[in-house]
């Protein structure tokens, strides 16, 4: 038996074994993917013959790249490992561009924008459009373009498909905004794939080229990938046909990126002989969690590919379901027993993960855990990258390898200041769009004299300043290391006292200190070729992601995002916020497909956890500076009753005297006598009170039998005493009780007929 598949399960020995055509492998939440993929191309080296050269893998992330090839060194060795093409989307389709965008008419040294590149060129966009940022947020219309670039929609096919007003703006916004771009020698995220699908088109025999080359295609979370990338990978793989894909539709949740989740689902339409292959043995958590899980994705979309995951773990303990009175209640609770597990030594902080759908939700915790003087990271708040300090200095290094870079120029145009104040810089672009030239190249008239410009003698003065200073950085930059490059600007620039000016010795030292970090990862690409060092420095940082950043070492609790948390996997796992309106999402109520990926993002964050799960939810939360009371997620609804249990010794609804009423009112006890309210005709039957925060004993008592059968209907008119008139959109029997889905006149609301007391009005 071959060393690469020993230790393998029969479903990853197969995936492992299956070398030639396409493969589909539905791989379900720590299946043992990586290790499939891994062991795959290790396979296909030794054991099949095949030159890695002409194999090429494409992950999602760097980090799922750099742990890809950190398994090949040991399985391969170091020397075939180098030969292997791997990483994403975006850094290959960077690199291919760089030897080859030439065939397009662009330069090979473009630079990339990231996100707040981005933005700062669509605000340019609008002020030369005289468009008012307030009307038209740019954040708004370039998330239009961007849509409309992962559908390979130009600017006029965009034009044709959206005649209004909008269209017809975002039109003109859009061919302004491509407009610069080229003019700056630049690409941003989506121009990445999309000019790499044109270049492919438009010049088959240098498609031909990379089909010759990669023989072999291998992608990871195939569910994840938008139209561009589909694309790119059916031109890739059309010749040979050797594709192996590994995904999940379970998993599929970045459809606000432009992911659809219906290629994987239609990978056998596209490819009818491949094979498919489950993976469904889970080697991560205990049954309990796979159980709860399962229970959730089962009640979805029925379009989805079956799995049924199980374990050779212990079935582990049941889930945990806590209700917090309100969020300070809720972040207390995961505090609380964070703490308590760490000091029974059953977790290191390190192992404990608290997940939320949106980022505003983390500050009750990160306050409780201040209070409680524990460690923690957050994972996606401010990117290193994002740093002010840090993107001034890389808008000096940009600025060497492409003066042409107007984002990049216009960030450092007065930093430090220089006395460039916003109107020379304004009339400085109205000149450069009169000559109709890039605005450096308009400096480089100015520098002449040769144009008569409208600058004054201080602004031509401090202008050319600029300009030389840039000319000094760039001479010779190819023949400098990048340490050298970055010692020189530093000095040059005075980075160091221009931060203490600006932000007082004692701020301005840390950032002086993000400065050396900086410095420092510049030392390691030190090994490259010295004209290779700042390019690749430059392309690299521009394609860090939030999840890079992520300290798998660091002996603090994660406090992540559900989509920030794909791929990570904790001992202990607390998912916070579990209500309607945030999980699923207020805006993703429109129709089944959102809500369908809500149900998957919960699913993801579930299967993160190892041993311990809990879900947390509140009774009312504070949201847009108001307090509003809240229903638990319906997804909660899914999960059988005996797969909950409540964690020893927390209801979480000790709440506050003057609440009392409202709570009872909602949970159907009466206050005087703790007794369940029965309604006239019904009949009661057993309930446990769970005990309270202050360790009260559970008390018995009755409760009354549910319906048996549904008393609304769909299309029925109802009115609620608050909400108005609406029309029942469904109705269905859970938990003893009958629950009706109303939408009303501002949005869709889930209701218990035994509390919403909803009125049936006649539609005369």
């Amino acid at each position: 038996m071959s060393k690469h598949i020993q230790g393998l399960n029969p479903a990853q020995r197969r995936a492992v074994e299956a070398t030639a055509g396409p493969v589909l492998v539905l791989a379900g939440p720590g299946s043992g993917k990586t290790r499939v993929l891994t062991h795959r191309i290790a396979y296909l080296i030794n054991e099949a013959g095949v030159d890695p050269f002409h194999i090429l893998a494409v992950t999602f992330t760097n980090k799922a790249a750099r742990e890809m090839k950190d398994r090949l060194h040991a399985l391969i060795g170091p020397d075939a490992a180098q030969v292997l093409s791997a990483g994403t989307f975006h850094s290959l389709c960077a690199r291919f561009l760089r030897k080859d965008i030439v065939h397009l008419g662009r330069e090979r040294d473009f630079a990339i924008y990231d996100a707040d590149d981005q933005l700062r060129l669509m605000r340019r966009v609008l002020r030369d459009l005289k468009l008012d940022e307030k009307q038209h947020p740019p954040r708004a219309i370039l998330g239009q373009v961007s849509s409309a670039k992962n559908e390979l929609v130009s600017p006029q096919e965009y034009a044709r498909l959206n005649r209004t007003y909008f269209g017809e703006l975002v039109t003109r916004c859009y061919e302004r905004y491509q407009a610069l771009l080229r003019e700056s020698n630049a690409l941003d995220f989506d121009d990445l794939l999309v000019e790499m699908v044109r270049l492919f088109d438009a010049h088959p025999e240098v498609l031909a080229r990379y089909q010759d080359r990669y023989t072999y295609l291998l992608v990871d979370e195939y569910q994840d990938t938008n139209r561009v990338q589909y694309l790119l990978v059916r031109q890739l793989a059309l010749r040979h046909r050797n594709l192996f894909v590994v995904g999940d539709d379970d998993q599929s949740i970045y459809q606000f990126r432009g992911a659809d989740v219906r290629n994987i689902r239609s990978f056998e339409v596209d490819y009818p002989e491949a094979q498919v292959i489950l993976l469904e043995q889970n080697y991560r958590s205990t049954q309990a969690i796979l159980d709860t899980a399962q229970a959730i994705i089962n009640a979805g979309d029925k379009q989805r590919h079956l799995k049924r995951l199980w374990t050779d773990n212990d079935q582990g303990l049941d889930v945990a379901l806590y209700e917090g009175f309100d969020q300070e209640a809720e972040a207390g609770f995961v505090v609380d027993e964070i703490a308590r597990l760490v000091a029974t030594g059953e977790v290191t902080p390190g192992g404990c993960a608290v997940m939320y759908r949106t980022n505003a939700q983390s500050r009750p915790v990160e306050e409780a855990l201040i209070r409680r003087g524990l460690a923690y990271q957050i994972v996606g708040g401010m990117r290193f990258y994002d740093r002010k300090e840090i993107k001034d200095v890389i808008a000096y290094l940009r600025l060497i390898i492409n003066p042409f870079d107007s984002v990049s120029f216009s960030r450092v145009l007065n930093w430090p200041g220089r006395g460039i104040g916003e109107r020379t810089e304004a009339e400085l672009m109205r000149w450069a769009m009169e000559l109709g030239v890039p605005v450096f190249q308009a400096l480089r008239e100015l520098e002449t004299g040769t144009i008569a410009s409208p600058l004054n003698a201080r602004s031509t003065s401090a202008l050319l300043g600029f300009l030389a200073l840039i000319d000094e950085l760039s001479r010779d930059w190819h023949e400098r290391s990048l340490t050298e490059l970055m010692d020189t600007l530093l000095a040059r620039v005075g980075v160091r006292q221009v931060l203490e000016q600006e932000y007082g010795a004692e701020a301005a030292e840390e950032r002086w200190r993000n400065i050396e970090e900086l410095r420092s990862v510049s030392t390691e690409y030190l090994n490259l070729p010295t004209e290779a060092q700042l390019p690749t420095f430059l392309e690299e940082v521009a394609l860090v992601a939030d999840v890079d950043r992520f300290d798998a070492e660091a002996d603090a609790i994660t406090c992540i995002t559900l989509h920030q948390a794909k791929g990570l996997e904790f001992p202990v796992v607390f998912l916070i916020g579990l209500e309607d309106g945030l999980l699923p999402h207020s805006r993703s109520l429109d129709t089944r497909d959102q809500i369908e990926e809500e149900r998957r993002l919960l699913y993801v964050g579930i299967t993160r956890a190892r041993q311990r799960l809990y879900l947390c939810y509140a009774f009312k939360r504070m949201q847009y500076g108001r307090s509003t009371f809240s229903a638990r997620s319906r997804f909660l609804t899914d999960i059988p009753r005996e797969l909950l249990k409540q964690p020893h010794g927390h209801s979480g609804m000790k709440q506050p005297a003057a609440q009392t009423s409202m709570f009872t009112q909602r949970s159907g006890l009466d206050r005087q006598s703790d007794q369940r309210i029965a309604r006239p005709g019904q009949k009661t039957a057993p309930v446990v009170i769970p005990a309270n925060r202050s360790g009260g004993k559970n008390t018995r008592t009755q409760r009354p039998a549910g319906p048996t059968e549904v008393s609304f209907f769909a299309g029925q008119h109802v009115r609620h005493a608050t909400f108005g008139e609406g029309v029942v959109v469904s109705s269905r029997l859970v938990e003893g009780d009958e629950e009706v889905t109303v939408s009303f006149p501002d949005r869709e609301r889930r209701l218990l007929a035994s509390f919403a007391r909803l009125e049936r009005v006649s539609e005369a």
